[in-house]
């Protein structure tokens, strides 16, 4: 028995439902994707039973099952269910203008060349790709999860002025176990940065006079509790500088660090003891693999 296939707008017709809608709702459930200015089929989008064909006139196009009727009509309204980021500005009580740059500062998303596109932290929190129907400019929304992240319940605190209960606990946020505990940040770079090495110092103070922002010793925006060398917000770039410790406990800390930046595919910059005379001639090119030009 053949099987019998319609196209997006044809499936749209027989479900009474604007094109666009079911655009929408499909790409919500990650059964297509956007490819440039067209619509790409995914691999969950060929499990559902939906296939690429070629038409003579309209050339390529994604088609479906018939059964895929009762996939959407059964489908539940998932942006309705979600919170978009005027309703988390409502919620934290900040501008809904601030919303999307403090999910970008966390890694929870990115701008594109319009709107803002889902980050792989932020899908693995529950965050869902959108786009509005007439312009076409993403947007991410967000399941209820989002609203006891401990990350950002953290930053919108500090957004609001209001001392977190680990500062409360220990104000110092470098007073946490070990190699924090050895090493006393005691280096006074060019910044005001306190930072616990000279090789640190060097580096800080040449992100400092390339005018690269950065921050130090920033906690990483993932439930594990761990903090970078440095955070470039421009780039969305880590930088570790690996010492020369060579006790296991360090190898093995150093170990535990570079899977989690793998886990979550954070942009890492490792820098080692033997490139520390040599950062005019590194760092620059490492930066600029994330798009960062040093001056």
């Amino acid at each position: 028995m053949s099987v019998k296939y319609l196209s997006t707008s044809a499936l749209a017709r027989e479900l009474s439902m604007p094109t666009k809608d079911l655009f929408q709702r499909l790409l919500a459930k990650g059964y297509i994707q956007r490819d440039g200015d067209s619509w790409a089929l995914t691999d969950d989008g060929k499990q559902v039973g939906g296939v690429v064909k070629t038409h003579p006139q309209h050339g390529v196009y994604i088609a479906w099952e018939e059964s895929m009727k009762e996939i959407v009509l059964t489908d539940e309204d998932i942006e309705g269910q979600l919170m978009n980021a005027t309703a988390l500005a409502k919620h934290f009580q900040v501008s809904k203008f601030r919303v999307n740059p403090i999910l970008s500062e966390l890694g929870l998303v990115q701008k594109g060349v319009k709107g803002w596109v889902i980050t792989k932290l932020g899908e693995s929190i529950g965050g869902k790709q959108f786009e509005h129907p007439q312009s076409g400019v993403p947007y991410v929304c967000w399941d209820e999860r989002i609203l006891t992240n401990k990350r950002l319940l953290e930053t919108m605190q500090s957004v609001n002025g209001e001392s977190t209960a680990e500062e409360e606990k220990d104000p110092s946020p470098q007073a946490s176990v070990g190699f924090r505990e050895k090493f006393e940040a005691k280096h006074r770079s060019a910044d005001g940065h306190y930072v616990r090495s000279r090789a640190e110092m060097l580096i800080d103070n040449w992100l400092y006079m390339s005018e690269i922002v950065h921050a130090y010793e920033r906690k990483l925006p993932v439930e594990e509790e761990v903090y970078c060398d440095f955070y470039l917000p421009v780039g969305k770039v880590y930088i570790e500088y690996w010492g020369l410790e060579n006790d296991e406990r360090y190898k093995e800390r150093k170990r535990q660090k570079v899977e989690i930046y793998a886990k979550y595919g954070f942009n890492l910059i490792e820098i080692e003891d033997a490139d520390i005379q040599n950062l005019d001639d590194i760092l620059p090119k490492k930066l600029l693999k994330f798009g960062i030009q040093a001056y």
